[in-house]
């Protein structure tokens, strides 16, 4: 996976597909960079989150699984490991099972994961394992997916399967099939619309391009400045009753 926030922080990092080479960047909204509130009792991302790479949830496809089309994103993880993980940090997980995530009307899979290099990564094996040795994670992560616009003044979220998670081989189907529907986009067999699939790697993709190209793509990204203090209102903790 590629680590877009790691566990704790609040700034909403996310892959910007509509971009050359899709870098990572902070979501903005309304003119403003873009911040997860914190639903008491949870603080930033609870997770080290981020995305697998090689998949896309298509918006033209309805999930069999949701009834809900995709939400024109690669596949998040949630990574469950002890360590924080560095933004921009590519690190190989082991799935462990998923949570099906119906986001103002679309299909947004969540993969439950553990670092490979973990110390307790071979005790995890499937997601009653998850249920087993850390108690109440998996319900923390429902919690925390219902409720987290909500201080947005947006209605709770919505889940697929009763809010219940499902198993490493359901999840890693569907990671399949994201990665299926991927292979379609980069080689332009699906129209991805805005979505920019210029890269270096996927030699039969009509987007790829030169290391030359790619060079002179980061070369007129702007300079790397020091980061902008972040804005106290985003240590606030939200209470309301649940629903």
């Amino acid at each position: 996976m590629v680590v877009e926030v790691p566990r704790w922080t609040n700034a909403k990092m996310e892959i910007s597909t509509k971009e050359p080479l899709n870098p990572i960047k902070q979501d903005v909204k309304k003119g403003k960079l873009r911040f997860v509130a914190n639903v008491f009792p949870h603080k930033g991302y609870i997770w080290n989150y981020g995305a697998i790479p090689q998949t896309w949830e298509d918006p033209g496809h309805k999930d069999e699984n949701t009834g809900c089309c995709g939400d024109n994103d690669p596949i998040d993880v949630c990574e469950i490991g002890s360590k924080v993980c560095s933004r921009g940090e590519v690190i190989k997980v082991k799935v462990l099972g998923t949570l099906a995530l119906i986001d103002e009307g679309e299909t947004d899979w969540k993969i439950i994961a553990i670092n490979v290099e973990d110390p307790e990564a071979d005790s995890y094996n499937d997601i009653e394992d998850v249920r087993r040795i850390k108690p109440g994670y998996l319900e923390a992560t429902v919690d925390w997916f219902r409720r987290y616009k909500v201080p947005d003044g947006k209605p709770e979220n919505q889940f697929a399967f009763n809010g219940e998670f499902k198993g490493k081989d359901f999840a890693l189907d569907v990671i399949k099939g994201t990665h299926e529907h991927w292979k379609a986009l980069i080689t332009k067999k699906t129209d991805g619309g805005e979505i920019n699939c210029t890269n270096l790697t996927v030699s039969d993709s009509p987007f790829c391009c030169s290391q030359d190209c790619a060079k002179a793509t980061v070369n007129a990204a702007p300079p790397c400045e020091a980061a902008k203090p972040i804005p106290p209102e985003v240590d606030k903790w939200f209470y309301y009753q649940k629903n």
